[in-house]
């Protein structure tokens, strides 16, 4: 059985063994040469008829045996070695000398290589089978050689012909198998660390178990020299089993060859990939024990877009013809040494060995985004293939294959939120770190232990003793009067303390709590609500939701239900929505919006001017307010180009019949320039910070109303929902 396949992974940037692997594969080739010429030219000729016959058989099994090259690299076996070429020129050695069994496994070796030889000469692709052939013709002549040392140097043995063979002559074959497999396992694996770099022992172990069967057949050489020398018409019936043994080492090899291989573009697959990945980490960590710095590698990840759009208008047939021809133009993109794999679906992985920064591996997934442009014409029909590639390094980003898959997977996704075809890991963007996944887990149980809002004692507005709602007051600028709230979650962790809130909405809004916080927030808003009503205090709420809670029609339903028993108008709730909502789904969105227009729950586009397309939303939305991102209104007293947006932005939704909410209000300079500008509501801290319920009553008793010295502002009606064409 065929050893590990040497596959030369050096890649730009790396010394130059892999140049002293092929000059050792040159030398050793001349000295091959040279033993087959002083061979046939002084011994072949006297040799008989039985060793032909044995030489007959050893070429014959050397036929069939035609490599196959692996797409995209190979992380697998290489061919398989067949086992009358090994057992017939073992035979050879031991009844007619070392000299005859070169010359025969030579001839065998160039038989074997001819065709893959012969296939690169045509393509003219380098130099490469000159410096892997020859080596691995070499390499069981090595092999033979140390077997022929052991057998004349065995005490007591004697393989002469016609001597009757004796213990030690059994042991003496038993030793010479054993040494034939430890040099056969050693050139191997001196050849992945000369040539590829990569950890000699492990790479010895793994070619010491492949040729522990061709060994084993080994043993057989014996019988195969002595049906020879009884008559030569003998040694063809040995021929029967030793091909039945070589048709069952064929068969394991090609089965661990598929297993390893992707069927349907000849990429390597996904358990490939692990192997190779935990060999490059490997070689690295030696890399850096031996003071190599900035040695780096990276794993790719591609998912291309739109793929399912085209198994389902073309049929799975026409997306299998594209995803054979994605691989084709991966592999022809990438560097030599890289690999290429793929995971499943419409999904690729490259993995890019000898790099020094991020940057590389971005400028390798720019090549390969840059290659996929190109149209593939499938039957006459331009398709356009694109795809989004995340980058995860080693070390830098995870030790291991698991982890760097993960956060690759998180980094690819990135990227198809940005819009953008690469992306490199980032932990700001990994909604599911260990210490996300953790507070997630807490948040999870704080919402579960917590009671309902009929439940909880009144005023408190407490999810348990952990989660609890704030509200900051809404001011009418032009009278002063206080004409809303908005809700703001609060979480006091117990270990952690206060968790941000922009933290909480990250660690929720990407699984399922974000539903079960959005509507325990709701809840407790509602009932708040009604508890101020039924103490003569009537205002309105506005809070905020997120994609995951507009894309299910059910929390119209919801919402409707809770309203109603608590005896409320749908005037006094306010949904807050970003324009990063609105592009993840716009047809569920917009629908599940519409219903909530036609209930009456008013619709507010918070963090405006923050988002892509707000012109568009304006138009095609039923909104009842903008609200100016405080980024920009914190700043407008003293940045002209803030004041000049914020200007731009109220005049703009005074044109649609819109309110504007402006955020961060924090000084009575910037609470003028509003009114001036003819803004309608502010909230902020030069009014009142965020209040716990209990406190929102007394607050607004004792609040004066501020009103401008200047005229003000013509107020729009209030709540002022405007419903676009299209959402009847």
């Amino acid at each position: 059985m065929e050893t590990a396949a040497v596959r030369p992974s050096t890649t730009p940037g790396d010394p130059a063994p892999g140049r002293a692997g092929g000059y050792l594969a040159y030398a050793a080739s001349v000295v091959v040469a040279g033993a087959v010429a002083t061979v046939l030219a002084t011994q072949l000729s006297r040799l008989p008829t039985a060793f032909w016959m044995v030489a007959a058989l050893a070429l014959i099994g050397a036929v069939p045996c035609v490599p196959r090259a692996v797409s995209g690299g190979t992380a697998g076996r290489g061919p398989h070695r067949p086992l009358p070429v090994e057992l017939c020129t073992m035979a050879i050695m031991l009844g007619w000398g070392l000299g005859p069994a070169v010359a025969v496994r030579a001839v065998a070796g160039l038989v074997t290589a001819w065709p893959l030889i012969r296939a690169r000469l045509a393509r003219r692709s380098g130099g490469r089978p000159w410096s892997r052939w020859p080596a691995r013709l070499a390499q069981p002549i090595l092999a033979l050689a140390s077997a022929y040392a052991v057998v004349h140097t065995f005490p007591g043995a004697d393989l002469a012909p016609g001597r009757v063979a004796g213990l030690a002559d059994a042991a003496a074959v038993v030793t010479a198998a054993a040494a034939w497999c430890l040099v056969q396992a050693g050139t191997a694996a001196l050849a992945h660390r000369l040539v590829g770099g990569r950890d000699g022992w492990a790479a010895f172990g793994r070619a010491l178990g492949a040729e522990s069967l061709t060994g084993g057949a080994l043993l057989l050489s014996p019988v195969v020299v002595l049906a020879a020398q009884v008559t030569w018409a003998m040694v063809p019936l040995v021929a029967i089993p030793l091909y039945a043994i070589d048709r069952m080492a064929r068969q394991l090899t090609e089965q661990e060859r598929l297993a390893r291989l992707d069927p349907l573009t000849g990429l390597v697959n996904r358990k490939a990939l692990v192997t190779e990945v935990a060999g490059q980490a490997a070689a690295h960590s030696q890399r850096a024990a031996t003071g190599v710095a900035n040695r780096r590698f990276a794993l790719l990840l591609l998912d291309l877009d739109r793929f399912k759009h085209v198994n389902d208008t073309l049929g799975h047939a026409v997306g299998d013809r594209l995803l054979v021809e994605v691989g084709r133009r991966l592999t022809r993109t990438v560097r030599p040494g890289d690999l290429v794999a793929r995971l499943g679906g419409d999904e690729f992985a490259i993995l890019a060995p000898g790099l020094v920064d991020a940057e590389q591996a971005r400028a390798l997934a720019r090549r390969v985004a840059s290659a996929l442009t190109e149209p593939v014409w499938l039957d006459g029909l331009p398709l356009d293939v694109s795809g989004s590639i995340g980058i995860a390094l080693y070390p830098d980003h995870g030790i291991d294959f698991a982890t760097l898959m993960r956060r690759a997977d998180v980094a690819m996704y990135e990227a198809k939120h940005r819009g953008d075809a690469v992306a490199v890991y980032a932990a700001e963007a990994d909604h599911n770190s260990a210490d996300r996944l953790s507070l997630l887990g807490d948040l999870r149980r704080a919402l579960q232990s917590s009671p309902s809002g009929a439940d909880r004692d009144a005023g408190q507005g407490v999810f348990g003793d952990q989660i609890s709602m704030y509200y900051q007051p809404q001011v009418e600028i032009a009278t002063g009067e206080v004409v809303g709230v908005e809700a703001l979650l609060r979480w006091h962790h117990p270990r952690r303390g206060l968790v941000n809130p922009e933290e909480l909405t990250k660690v929720a809004e990407h699984s399922g709590v974000m539903r079960l916080l959005t509507r325990r927030v709701i809840e407790d808003v509602v009932d708040q609500l009604a508890r101020w009503a039924a103490a003569g205090l009537h205002l309105r709420a506005a809070v905020n939701v997120s994609v995951r809670d507009l894309h299910t029609p059910e929390i119209v339903d919801w919402i409707a239900g809770r309203i109603r028993r608590h005896g409320l108008s749908p005037a006094c709730l306010q949904l807050e929505i970003t324009e990063g909502a609105l592009m993840a789904d716009p047809g569920r969105v917009l629908a599940t919006i519409g219903r909530l227009d036609r209930l009456g729950v008013a619709i507010a586009l918070d963090d405006f001017g923050t988002g892509y397309s707000s012109m568009q939303h304006l138009r095609r939305l039923p909104l009842a307010e903008v609200k100016v991102d405080r980024s920009f209104v914190l700043g407008m007293a003293g940045d002209a180009d803030d004041a000049a947006i914020v200007r731009s932005v109220i005049e703009l939704a005074n044109a649609l019949g819109l309110r504007v909410v402006a955020e961060g209000v924090e000084d009575e300079h910037t609470w003028r320039l509003l009114h001036a500008a003819g803004c309608h509501v502010a909230q902020g801290w030069f009014f009142a910070q965020p209040l716990p319920a209990g406190q929102v009553a007394d607050w607004v008793q004792r609040y004066r109303p501020l009103r401008p010295a200047a005229p003000p502002v013509q107020p729009v009606a209030w709540p002022s929902r405007r419903s676009p064409a299209g959402l009847k």
